[in-house]
């Protein structure tokens, strides 16, 4: 019943992921780290991810905005490998609550509608970029926040997800190796649930990517919203527990 509860986790990780453009880390870790710990469930996902992450780039490629993939995106992939470098020594509770508290806010601003009136041009997609992904590289949630910011960005949804999705792919090749030299033997004692994960995320993509061309576009950027504003409360819960 576990290995088929984490299945279901992943599969259903991977469809909100293929709809929102992150989900896979936020909703599988939690679950994992029960039975191997945190830091090794960390590592195990990190496959599953990279797999999803892969799928949907390939699926959406011809969408991926360029122009906010090398300004946006590039500094929310650098932002978030310094912040994650930097997690290991600094991460505090406060960062926690904080980040859930900003979460909660993007959400609530997406779902109004008031996201929408923001423009991220020039040197304020830049600056978007790198402190999205630094803050989530800090608190080891790159996704929510990344998706969060992208909100602030006037492109289709198959754009949205495909941009987020390159970003994401970007950082994954980039620290996938740091997880394979660290922990190979309890990743490689953990292939079941990479397995398992793995087969529950190729599942969940296809599904999501069917849900995808569903969405009419007012809808989706709600549906964005609605996760990134529950991802927010959990963090914030998260961060309240650790004081």
């Amino acid at each position: 019943m576990i290995d088929f509860g984490v299945f279901v986790i992943a599969v259903c990780a991977a469809a909100v992921a293929s709809v929102t453009g992150f989900g896979i880390g936020s909703l599988i870790t939690p679950v994992l780290s029960l039975s191997i710990g945190t830091k090794l469930a960390v590592a195990v996902v990190s496959v599953p991810h990279f797999v999803a992450t892969a799928m949907r780039f390939w699926m959406l490629r011809k969408h991926v905005d360029k122009k906010v993939l090398f300004g946006f995106g590039l500094m929310s992939a650098a932002g978030g490998l310094m912040g994650a470098f930097l997690h290991v020594y600094f991460a505090i509770p406060a960062l926690t609550l904080i980040f859930g508290i900003i979460l909660m806010f993007a959400g609530f601003m997406g779902a109004s509608g008031l996201a929408a009136k923001m423009k991220f041009q020039g040197v304020a997609a830049w600056l978007a970029g790198g402190f999205s992904g630094f803050l989530g590289g800090m608190v080891g949630n790159q996704g929510g926040i990344r998706s969060a910011a992208l909100l602030g960005f006037n492109i289709s949804k198959e754009s949205f997800v495909a941009t987020a999705t390159a970003i994401g792919l970007i950082v994954d090749v980039s620290r996938m190796p740091v997880y394979f030299w660290s922990e190979w033997q309890g990743i490689l004692a953990s292939s079941k649930w990479l397995v398992i994960c793995t087969v529950g995320v190729v599942f969940g993509t296809l599904l999501g990517a069917r849900l995808l061309k569903r969405l009419p576009q007012h809808v989706f950027r709600r549906v964005v919203s609605a996760v990134i504003f529950v991802l927010g409360i959990f963090m914030t819960y998260r961060g309240i527990v650790q004081f």
